[in-house]
Protein backbone atom coordinates (compact mmCIF):
# COMPACT_ATOMS: atom_id res chain seq x y z
CA UNK A 1 0.00 0.00 0.00
CA UNK A 2 1.38 3.40 -0.93
CA UNK A 3 1.67 6.21 1.61
CA UNK A 4 -1.07 8.14 -0.18
CA UNK A 5 -3.47 5.18 0.05
CA UNK A 6 -2.69 4.83 3.76
CA UNK A 7 -4.17 8.32 4.26
CA UNK A 8 -7.70 7.15 3.41
CA UNK A 9 -10.23 5.00 5.23
CA UNK A 10 -11.10 3.22 2.00
CA UNK A 11 -9.39 0.05 0.90
CA UNK A 12 -8.47 -0.30 -2.76
CA UNK A 13 -9.38 -1.87 -5.12
CA UNK A 14 -13.08 -1.39 -4.38
CA UNK A 15 -16.48 -0.70 -5.88
CA UNK A 16 -17.38 2.98 -5.87
CA UNK A 17 -20.32 5.18 -6.83
CA UNK A 18 -20.01 8.74 -8.08
CA UNK A 19 -22.70 11.27 -8.98
CA UNK A 20 -22.14 14.21 -11.32
CA UNK A 21 -24.65 16.99 -11.90
CA UNK A 22 -24.91 19.53 -14.67
CA UNK A 23 -27.29 21.24 -17.08
CA UNK A 24 -29.56 18.90 -19.01
CA UNK A 25 -28.26 18.10 -22.49
CA UNK A 26 -28.47 15.22 -24.94
CA UNK A 27 -24.96 14.05 -24.14
CA UNK A 28 -24.35 14.83 -20.46
CA UNK A 29 -24.51 11.17 -19.41
CA UNK A 30 -22.13 10.19 -22.22
CA UNK A 31 -19.68 12.90 -21.15
CA UNK A 32 -19.62 11.66 -17.54
CA UNK A 33 -19.31 8.00 -18.53
CA UNK A 34 -16.63 8.82 -21.10
CA UNK A 35 -14.51 10.61 -18.52
CA UNK A 36 -14.80 7.74 -16.03
CA UNK A 37 -13.94 5.16 -18.71
CA UNK A 38 -10.59 6.87 -19.20
CA UNK A 39 -9.62 5.58 -15.73
CA UNK A 40 -11.46 2.27 -15.31
CA UNK A 41 -11.54 -0.88 -17.44
CA UNK A 42 -15.30 -1.03 -17.83
CA UNK A 43 -18.67 -0.03 -16.44
CA UNK A 44 -21.20 -2.83 -16.09
CA UNK A 45 -24.55 -2.64 -17.81
CA UNK A 46 -27.15 -1.12 -15.50
CA UNK A 47 -24.51 0.79 -13.51
CA UNK A 48 -25.43 4.19 -14.95
CA UNK A 49 -28.53 5.96 -13.67
CA UNK A 50 -29.74 9.32 -14.95
CA UNK A 51 -32.31 11.59 -13.32
CA UNK A 52 -33.57 15.03 -14.32
CA UNK A 53 -34.45 17.72 -11.80
CA UNK A 54 -38.12 18.51 -11.28
CA UNK A 55 -37.83 21.56 -13.54
CA UNK A 56 -35.80 19.66 -16.14
CA UNK A 57 -32.93 22.15 -16.14
CA UNK A 58 -30.40 19.84 -14.49
CA UNK A 59 -29.45 16.18 -14.80
CA UNK A 60 -27.65 13.93 -12.35
CA UNK A 61 -25.71 10.92 -13.56
CA UNK A 62 -24.83 8.22 -11.01
CA UNK A 63 -22.21 5.67 -12.02
CA UNK A 64 -21.12 2.54 -10.13
CA UNK A 65 -17.69 1.16 -11.06
CA UNK A 66 -14.68 -0.78 -9.77
CA UNK A 67 -11.65 1.39 -9.01
CA UNK A 68 -8.11 0.13 -8.52
CA UNK A 69 -6.49 2.94 -6.52
CA UNK A 70 -7.03 6.22 -4.72
CA UNK A 71 -4.87 7.91 -7.34
CA UNK A 72 -7.22 6.78 -10.13
CA UNK A 73 -10.23 7.93 -8.11
CA UNK A 74 -8.62 11.33 -7.53
CA UNK A 75 -7.92 11.58 -11.26
CA UNK A 76 -11.60 10.89 -12.03
CA UNK A 77 -12.72 13.61 -9.63
CA UNK A 78 -10.21 16.03 -11.13
CA UNK A 79 -11.20 15.26 -14.74
CA UNK A 80 -14.91 15.62 -13.96
CA UNK A 81 -14.37 18.88 -12.10
CA UNK A 82 -12.40 20.29 -15.05
CA UNK A 83 -15.25 19.68 -17.53
CA UNK A 84 -17.30 22.82 -18.14
CA UNK A 85 -20.66 21.01 -18.09
CA UNK A 86 -20.08 19.29 -14.73
CA UNK A 87 -21.26 21.62 -11.96
CA UNK A 88 -21.27 19.31 -8.88
CA UNK A 89 -19.71 15.96 -8.00
CA UNK A 90 -20.68 13.74 -5.07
Amino acid sequence: MSEQEADTLMEFPCDFAIKAMGPTSDDFDSIVVGIILQYVDSIKEGSVKTKQSSGGKFTSVSVDFHIESKQKLDEIYHALSEHQQVKYIL
